[in-house]
């Protein structure tokens, strides 16, 4: 007989997922490539400072390829992604401390191609008729914001520009016959997934390029995942029909190939995006995110969308190779994993975990998709994950944590994460909320966030509390809100502006509109003007909204967390934060982590951050005693 489950107030239950466990148990995996019939990834080494190396899989083994030191990741865009490319047994990849590019070659040790200097490169495609690399490059070396352009880089690791004079560059893919290029292009003040441009060149005999044509795209369409299929057609994907859609070019004309309201791609936040890829025969193999869930599916021209079995609720990419297909893919019960499955028996290998010992299935917590009214008689999504615990049973109300995810141009997936395990094991309700602005429901959803960020996102993070809590699934009186980058902004406009949370935690959050303007790398130097309002009219609305200038309406109790070299949100958006709160007498607790930049990477740092967080949540609500491990400013 199992023990009868012992009764305690939600928040305080004992847990097997701790802390340590969140940062240690789950390796960070991205970027899939095949070459013949190996398979490559990207794994994140928490244990060694965070450091990203490139795997390979062949056959049953396993190969580290970038050992310590080398980290391979890309800083184009400072949010990188696209860092390595494989061809014929060869692997080329750029290096995080120095911007070289290397190249590893059997099992010889890597070597560097690149000279040192001010440029970093990314999105690698290999060029074999000129037994070449294409690449975008930024070039830090003047002054003012970096230069962007599309190069080739030569066996003598010389490098040529390609391509020049917009403001960003992405996604260079060479035709299987060598003969043509494709790339694509946006300009300031655009964001890529505001409008981006498809171009089209001949490639000479000496390497270069003749003159482009457009062939999609403008300042409204935004256009991604250009590819090559092996008959040679270029394929792309659109949102022209207001759902990024696949499309293909056929003598000059552009050709939907499955009207969906569906998504097949995402925000283009990093390079290296893959969603799509194609059989010897031509028919595609993709992915696509309908009603918050991704599928994977056959699609043969002609022909109608065909779908494949798959356990999977969130696929993040995939790459076929041969009649297979390898994708990144994860569901409630299921974390983030490189899986290989055969397109012909069905038949699934995992080939990666993210987290290889999972808590017994009595400890998760499985979500439930929820759609709720909010502000001005719209609806807005969610994933509802109620407590869960393998010994104890609730004797009160759970508090709620509202989540919002970053971005804010992104989307919350209900794939399992022990980060929100972690919570849910201990008595927490969460609620990971895709707020109007989120991508995955279409542009329309995506666009209500225009000019709106800070108001919409933050009514519908207040609506989902309001909601479960009118339900009577939580307790209306511990309401909490936490979030990261953009979500620390939704957080602090939440806590400024509405009186319905009474703890909130900011990670690297965004306090000032108008000092993120001053400060922001060039990939985001404009984004408020899509987020907010263009110029001069974004004065007065930074100022009505940034939670900088209403720190006097903000009582609740919040935490901070901040990562010293943070290039994205500068630890002053912190700073000049917590100054405010410490004088205004309102619980503040700072914590800062040297070595961390725009995401914390490092075991210990998720660590401290995480016990910290929880430390907080249980003194404010009375469910913890003794002197607190790091310093409360204000609370009695």
């Amino acid at each position: 007989m199992n023990a009868p489950k012992q009764k305690a107030p939600c928040g305080t239950w004992p847990s097997p997922i701790s802390a340590t466990v969140v940062a240690q148990g789950s390796v960070p995996l991205s970027q899939l490539a095949c070459d013949g019939a190996d398979v490559f990834w990207l794994a994140g080494r928490a244990s060694e400072g965070g450091r990203t190396t490139l795997v390979r899989r062949h056959g049953a083994a396993l190969t580290e390829l970038t050992p310590a030191p080398f980290n391979a990741r890309s800083r184009v865009h400072e949010y990188g992604g696209g860092s390595y490319v494989v061809a014929d047994g060869v692997a080329w990849f750029t290096n995080f401390a120095d911007n070289r590019v290397y190249v590893k070659r059997g099992a010889d040790a890597p070597v560097a191609l690149t000279r040192p200097g001010t440029r970093r490169f990314a999105d690698f495609a290999y060029d074999a008729r000129h037994e070449r690399l294409l690449a975008v490059c930024e070039d830090h070396g003047g002054s003012g914001y970096p230069v962007n352009t599309l190069v080739s880089i030569a066996r003598d690791g010389s490098v040529h520009t390609l391509a020049e004079g917009s403001d960003f560059y992405s996604s260079p893919r060479i035709s299987a016959d060598g003969r043509w290029v494709a790339w694509l292009t946006w300009e300031l003040p655009r964001m890529p997934w505001e409008g981006t441009e498809l171009w089209l060149a001949e490639v000479q005999d000496d390497g270069a390029l003749g003159s482009p044509r457009r062939i999609a795209g403008s300042a409204n369409e935004s256009v991604c995942q250009p590819e090559w299929s092996p008959q040679g057609v270029l394929h792309f994907v659109s949102d022209r029909s207001g759902w990024w859609n696949l499309y293909r070019l056929i003598d000059d004309e552009v050709q939907p190939l499955c009207t969906r309201e569906a998504e097949f791609a995402g925000p283009h936040w990093v390079f290296g995006a893959s969603m799509y890829g194609f059989l010897a025969s031509g028919e595609i193999i993709c992915t696509y995110i309908e009603g918050g869930v991704s599928r994977l599916a056959r699609l043969p021209f002609p022909g109608t969308l065909a779908p494949v079995a798959t356990p999977y609720e969130e696929i993040r990419e995939l790459r076929v190779c041969g009649e297979g297909v390898v994708l990144l893919g994860g569901a409630p019960t299921i974390a983030l994993e490189v899986a290989h499955i055969d397109l012909d028996t069905g038949a699934r290998s995992v080939l990666a975990r993210s987290i290889e010992d999972l808590p017994g299935e009595e400890w998760l917590s499985v979500p439930e998709s929820i759609t709720f009214p909010t502000a001005g008689g719209a609806s807005a999504h969610a994933f509802y994950y109620p407590p869960r615990s393998g010994d104890t049973e609730p004797l009160d109300k759970p508090p709620l944590i509202v989540i919002g995810h970053g971005g804010p141009t992104g989307m919350a997936s209900s794939t399992l994460k022990l980060a929100t395990q972690f919570w849910t094991s201990r008595g927490f309700a969460v609620l990971d909320v895709n707020y109007r602005g989120s991508t995955g429901f279409g542009r329309a959803y995506r666009d209500a966030l225009k000019g709106q960020w800070g108001v919409v996102d933050v009514e519908d993070c207040v609506a989902g509390a309001r909601y479960l809590a009118q339900q009577g699934r939580v307790d209306p009186d511990r309401l909490i809100i936490r979030g990261s980058s953009a979500g620390g902004y939704t957080v602090l406009s939440a806590l400024a502006f509405h009186d319905v949370f009474k703890a909130g935690a900011v990670y690297y959050g965004v306090s000032d509109l108008a000092g993120l303007d001053a400060d922001s790398h060039k990939f985001e130097s404009r984004y408020n003007e899509y987020l907010i309002a263009p110029q001069p009219r974004a004065q007065e609305l930074y100022r009505e909204r940034s939670p900088i200038h209403h720190t006097a309406r903000i009582s609740s109790p919040t935490i901070f967390f901040q990562g010293l070299d943070d290039k994205v949100v500068p630890p002053q958006q912190s700073e000049t934060m917590v100054a405010a709160l410490r004088a205004n007498s309102v619980p503040v607790a700072y914590l800062t982590l040297e070595g961390e930049g725009h995401g914390f990477r490092k075991a210990d740092s998720i660590v401290a951050t995480l016990e910290a967080e929880l430390d907080f949540y249980l003194r404010i609500f009375g469910l913890a005693s003794g002197p607190p491990p790091y310093r409360i400013d204000n609370l009695e």
